[in-house]
């Protein structure tokens, strides 16, 4: 055979119809155009911009060189012959190359190995149980393919020895499966894209082409946002505020690498943050701005306050220019949301707005469809916000992979929070950033923190329910907020009885977020009559971004970082002489377990700092005792331990696919309901029981009409028949009984279940 007579890919017309051997895609012509060419050259490119481009290369060339064996081109003639009847099964094509690699260059070429053995099924383990260990494909019988080493150009790897012996030499083996993952992502988004190009010319069109310049334009338009905010005279907020943006624009002309954005709550970080990255990405070259929020309550907020402020931009390039990338988000049906579909595949967007859950978990993915983004991450500015939710049982992978994008792979971080968290290394915390490192872009946080401080706070000690009661009813306006869906919706029925429903209000996860967004319109107007009652009671949900200002704020014992959030909604534009936080401990705090280290060591810091919990130096104080105090949590599911070099045959010992499995940031999997709150509800629960499948539209409006519960109170809603699972798939809560327009769902969230849940 020659060369145009092997083939990667079969062909079909507009109607499916398979077309004969001369439209087929060649696998390799060595002219560029075959499909092992041209993937190699976009992986190159891909990989170009952290400094590994020739192994990207390498890697494109051989990932589908297994596709010269007969079996598999037989395989293919029958897949493309209609008349050839049952379709021979798929051969194993992807095994010759890592063979080859590692064969041919000990060292390098098991970096290839694991790169091309996993370049469909994801990245596996050097052993596992089963045949898809890298140990037993090395060891495998394939299809012969080597005659098609004659048709290739010579095959020549960098030279790597002396990487791989630093690596080992300083024991950095996650370095070392970091850069493994890397070059991954680009030989698999590299293949996914070439591979589109041909089969699917018409989804190939849809993919954006950014112009040039794009994040100096960005800039310039968030810049106008924030100018065109009104300046009240002598109002002391907006005034911070104004100085919070002119000092991120300042400091975005620094070097990449690793900074602290610390602004108390209501200090106007979210667009000046956002203001810094971008101009910083202008001035450096950097490719994208990636936004990291903890909560996807918030989420779908701060993505349209983006979106909103560059929509002129937008409108005028014909583009959608944010991506929000999360659990809950699916595109409406429209030309600029399928490119935004397209782009959550492999992030190509200049902002990416996203969860802490999608951004960590990708980076220990070894999926493909996880993986494809990962050097989109490189050469951007990844904006860490509330970063002090960073989780302290996965410390370790967590700072060590923000460490290996800001060292090897170009990016800046911001950790942008109100409540910074202590993680400068020192004696006794050497999995930090080094504190010459990090630099803080407010020029005094310190002042800063004081200007903005319009609180008094005060710790009241134990509070049973009863005795809390008796304090609340006699207050007209305050947010109470409770750890707990269970104590929200107690003390919300118990007030109910003694104050009456007039001017109360109940909010927590367990109401559709359709309605508490509706129930925070109706507060924010109450709250504008000065002489109504506003009573609030709430989850930490009201923390996450919600912009609500009450004169007086209880919050049940939780972390200072919480402490800090709940403050947030108390004075918090300066309309009053003074806010009061009043912080107590609950009768039911003994049941919130998940709980138990952050209240600890907040209580200390009450004892350390009675006069000024909220300061720097509190704050400062109680990251430090949660975070260096607890090292044996730091990487609480070994993480570490997948990564090793080894002196047998195989030097790098890595368990791509058992770290993926461990690394959870959420370990608790709620389930979702549907409930068919209002006549939009009730719709969109019609439309799904119609529509099989339901469209998209519908999909992305539901989300707002959903409500996740503990899998033992689904459990007794399915026993009881209370839900009704759509097509096998959507559950639809039948009875309107319990759900309640005061307190949502009454599913009752068991102790055992207590979960961090919002």
């Amino acid at each position: 055979m020659d060369t145009k007579s092997y083939y990667a890919h079969t062909a079909s017309d507009s109607e499916a119809k398979p077309l004969p051997p001369k439209d087929w895609e060649p696998l390799f012509l060595g002219d560029g155009s075959g499909h092992l060419e041209r993937v190699a050259k976009r992986a190159e490119e891909f990989a170009a911009r952290f400094g590994h481009s020739d192994l990207a290369y390498l890697a494109g060339l051989l990932h589908d060189i297994g596709k010269y064996s007969q079996a598999f081109q037989d395989y293919l003639a029958a897949a493309g012959d209609p008349h050839q009847g049952d379709v021979k099964p798929r051969t194993d094509h992807s095994t010759a190359g890592a063979q080859y690699s590692a064969r041919e260059w000990p060292g390098i070429g098991h970096i290839l190995a694991y790169i091309i053995a996993g370049h469909h099924a994801g990245l596996t383990d050097i052993i596992s149980e089963g045949t898809s260990s890298l140990t037993n494909r090395l060891n495998k019988e394939v299809e012969p393919w080597e005659h098609g080493l004659n048709l290739i150009e010579e095959l020549t790897p960098p030279e790597y020895t002396d990487l791989i012996r630093e690596k080992a030499a300083t024991g950095d083996a996650f370095g070392m499966a970091f850069l493994v993952r890397m070059l991954f992502s680009c030989l698999v988004d590299a293949d996914f894209l070439e591979t589109e190009g041909f089969m699917s010319p018409e989804r190939k069109a849809e993919r954006p082409a950014w112009p040039e310049n794009l994040m100096q334009a960005m800039q310039a338009r968030i810049d106008e946002t924030i100018n065109e905010f009104p300046k009240p005279v002598g109002n002391i907020v907006s005034s911070s505020r104004t100085a919070v943006a002119e000092a991120c624009r300042k400091a975005a002309k620094l070097t990449p690498g690793i900074f602290t954005l610390t602004v108390p709550t209501g200090g106007g970080k979210t667009l000046s943050s956002l203001a810094f990255a971008l101009r910083h990405a202008s001035i450096h070259g950097l490719d994208r701005v990636i936004y990291v929020i903890p909560f996807t309550s918030i989420i779908e907020q701060n993505a349209n306050v983006f979106r909103d402020a560059l929509q002129p931009l937008a409108d005028e390039l014909g583009v959608e220019l944010v991506l929000e990338h999360h659990s809950n988000f699916v595109p409406s049906e429209t030309k600029a949301s399928t490119r935004l579909r397209l782009a959550t595949e492999n992030w190509d967007a200049p902002l990416v707005v996203t969860t802490n859950v999608q951004f960590y978990e990708s980076l220990f993915a070894n999926r493909t469809s996880r993986c494809r983004k990962l050097h989109r991450i490189a050469r951007s500015v990844i904006v860490l916000d509330e970063a002090q939710s960073l989780p302290v049982d996965l410390l370790w992978p967590c700072l060590s992979a923000l460490k290996e994008l800001t060292s090897s792979y170009g990016c800046s971080v911001v950790l942008c929070t109100a409540t910074q968290p202590a993680v400068g290394s020192r004696v006794d915390f050497s999995i930090g950033f080094p504190p010459e490192e990090m630099r803080e872009i407010i020029p005094d946080p310190e002042q800063l923190a004081y200007d903005l401080q319009r609180v008094d706070i005060a710790y009241l000690g134990q509070r049973d329910d009863s005795q809390l009661m008796s304090e609340l009813q006699d207050e007209a306006r305050f947010l109470c907020i409770v750890n707990t869906r269970n104590h929200a919706s107690t003390l919300y029925h118990a007030l109910e009885k003694s104050c009456g429903s007039d001017g109360l209000y109940h909010l927590s996860a367990t109401m559709v977020p359709e309605h508490r967004s509706q129930l925070l319109k109706t507060i924010r107007r109450r709250l504008l009559e000065t002489d109504l009652p506003c009573r609030i009671i709430s989850t930490q949900l009201i923390e996450a971004g919600v912009d609500i200002d009450l004169p007086i704020v209880y919050r049940s014992m939780a972390g200072m970082d919480s402490v800090a959030q709940a403050a947030g909604r108390c004075n918090r534009e300066g309309r009053y002489e003074r806010g009061q936080v009043r912080l107590f401990k609950s009768e039911h705090q003994s049941k919130e377990k998940f709980l138990t280290d952050t209240c600890n060591v907040t209580s200390q810091m009450i004892a350390l700092y009675p006069d000024d919990l909220l300061g720097l130096k509190s704050i400062e104080h109680y990251f430090k005792k949660y975070f260096y105090d607890q090292e044996a949590r730091w990487d609480t599911k070994d993480i570490r331990s997948c990564f090793r070099f080894s002196k047998r045959d195989i030097p790098l010992s890595f368990s791509f696919r058992t770290c993926a499995e461990k690394f959870r940031l959420i370990e608790n999997i709620y389930k979702p309901v549907i409930v068919p709150w209002n006549q939009e509800g009730g719709k969109l629960c019609e439309d799904l029981r119609r529509d099989n499948p339901p469209r998209r539209a519908t999909l992305r409006k539901v989300q707002r009409y959903t409500v996740q519960i503990p899998p033992r109170a689904f459990a007794e809603l399915e026993h009881s028949g209370l839900i009704e699972m759509v097509h096998e798939t959507y559950p639809i809560l039948l009875s309107s009984d319990h759900y309640s327009e005061e307190t949502g769902l009454s599913a009752q969230e068991p102790d055992a279940l207590l979960t961090n849940q919002l």
